[in-house]
């Protein structure tokens, strides 16, 4: 399109009020500004759109068949802005959102109600992948990621953080007493992941005074896994406190050896791509995640 939607509002402004003097008062500009604009659409166009004489303005007939599209062409314009303006108060849309399945599960699931109370316009969809995706590849407006950040081209938002801890069910310790060192969980069946080896890293002091890694009995794929595995006395897991504290609150399982555990905290980040302006719909489900995510089983 040649012309510029800064002359069509010029051209539109100079009929509605009667004048180009009038049509700058209008439009904040001046009277040499809109003389300009019009200038350049009549140039653009290549034809007269108005003739001028001391006293008026007055339309040609192509000046009268452009006027028209050019009110359907701002009018849609506004709307448009209008709607997205409303959409700024009032979200509307899918929003796609990907997270680890326990995540889902313990931390996102519990809010949707309340989520969709809230904003009913948003279409939420929830999917679930135990590894980092590509947001663009794989249709996603934004991910839940937990643990260190690679370097991205993603822009991350800090939620949250997570504890991790060592735990067991009471059936497991009935069955094999308790370890009362680090030292005594080589006696024990301790569960872990298959990958990364890095989630095999336990809270306890290790041999060089790094943390613990464990080399595991049984290696899975899901914390989700290891959770429902420990909840049936299976072995030893470290979990993080999204996924436990209320099994622990329960007493379903028991933290081990908190006189020798180490803090680590594991990071809750959202991502999600780059751009001027974070859409309303993820700025709405982020700002709705965080304010839940205070306190137990999180820490700021």
């Amino acid at each position: 399109m040649k012309t510029t939607l800064d002359e069509m509002q010029a051209f539109i402004a100079v009929i509605d009020s009667g004048s180009i003097t009038a049509a700058a008062e209008t439009l904040g500009q001046t009277t040499s500004g809109v003389s300009r604009a019009l200038g350049r659409l009549e140039e653009k166009l290549g034809t007269t759109l108005l003739t001028r004489t001391t006293r008026r303005l007055q339309l040609t007939e192509e000046g009268d068949a452009f006027l028209a599209h050019a009110r359907a062409i701002v009018a849609s314009v506004e709307a448009a802005e209008e709607q997205l303006a409303a959409r700024r108060d009032r979200p509307a849309g899918r929003l796609r959102v990907d997270a680890a399945m326990p995540f889902v599960l313990h931390a996102i699931a519990p809010l949707v109600a309340g989520y969709r109370a809230r904003y009913p316009d948003v279409v939420l969809e929830l999917n679930s992948s135990e590894r980092y995706i590509d947001l663009l590849e794989r249709r996603t407006d934004v991910a839940i990621r937990i643990g260190p950040l690679a370097d991205s081209t993603l822009h991350a938002r800090p939620l949250a953080h997570s504890r991790l801890r060592v735990l067991a069910s009471p059936g497991y310790l009935q069955q094999h007493g308790t370890p009362a060192s680090v030292a005594d969980l080589r006696t024990h069946t301790l569960l872990g992941f298959n990958e990364p080896d890095s989630l095999n890293h336990w809270p306890l002091p290790g041999d060089t005074d790094a943390l613990l890694h464990v080399r595991p009995a049984m290696a899975v794929s899901s914390g989700e896994t290891l959770r429902a595995l420990a909840l049936e006395g299976v072995g030893i897991v470290c979990l993080s406190d999204f996924m436990t504290h209320r099994d622990r609150q329960d007493g379903r399982l028991v933290q081990l050896l908190p006189a020798h555990t180490v803090e680590v905290r594991q990071p809750i980040h959202a991502v999600y791509y780059r751009n001027t302006a974070v859409s309303a719909r993820i700025s709405s489900f982020l700002d709705h995640l965080a304010a839940a995510m205070v306190g137990d089983p999180y820490v700021r």
